[in-house]
């Protein structure tokens, strides 16, 4: 019998998706009154929440983030293979070689790949940074789309000319939308890795015991 309930093994992720969506809904409700103040600002037809849900506005909006946030784990998972951060907990050690650094070795209770072996594990040996560029591409394609939606709409209700999608791909409208969220989570995982060389929560596997050495990993 499991020593735990399904809840308490699995309370850290439910949370966070619960804490995903609630937030998601905010985002949908507030975005869909923004849109439609400015839609009966401009004498235009106000949308549905069916309408919403489709529209450029929400898609890029919702988009936009995501890809900045499965971009910033991607590069995270790879960074922290090859550099170090003194002190940091987010960091392997500078001298010494790590678990993680071990290559796998197949046992009864390994993943099937490490078991299949060839080219399942050296696939799985990476399959966490491939996921990661995997959601970007797709969040980053539909950042791209929702953008463009909105601004075709945006330009059909003023009764002015759209370029093509292949010039908007290069407007700085839309690099602006994916360069202002870059910036900040490359802030958020710069401010983890160097924040936790001095600073402690206990109990947080994020952070160095509380009575650890400033410059040990």
């Amino acid at each position: 019998m499991p020593k735990h309930s399904f809840l308490y093994r699995n309370s850290l992720g439910i949370v966070l998706i619960a804490l995903m969506l609630v937030c998601l809904y905010g985002q949908f409700i507030t975005g869909w009154r923004t849109e439609n103040k400015e839609l009966a600002e401009e004498g235009q037809k106000l949308l549905g929440m069916g309408d919403y849900l489709q529209s450029g506005h929400f898609i890029q909006a919702t988009f936009e983030n995501w890809e900045s946030e499965f971009l910033q784990m991607m590069l995270y998972v790879l960074l922290t293979v090859f550099l170090r951060q003194r002190g940091s907990s987010e960091s392997k050690s500078l001298d010494k070689k790590e678990d993680v650094d071990e290559e796998p070795k197949p046992h009864s209770k390994a993943p099937w790949p490490v078991k299949k072996g060839g080219v399942w594990l050296k696939f799985y040996k990476h399959s966490l940074s491939i996921a990661f560029a995997l959601l970007f591409l797709v969040s980053f394609a539909l950042h791209f789309y929702g953008s463009y939606k909105d601004y075709f709409e945006s330009q059909s209700a003023k009764k002015l000319s759209a370029v093509s999608a292949q010039s908007y791909f290069f407007d700085a409208r839309f690099w602006f939308e994916s360069f202002q969220n870059w910036q900040s989570e490359f802030l958020a995982v710069a401010s983890i890795v160097i924040l936790s060389v001095w600073l402690r929560e206990k109990g947080s596997p994020e952070s160095k015991p509380v009575d650890m050495p400033h410059n040990e990993n």
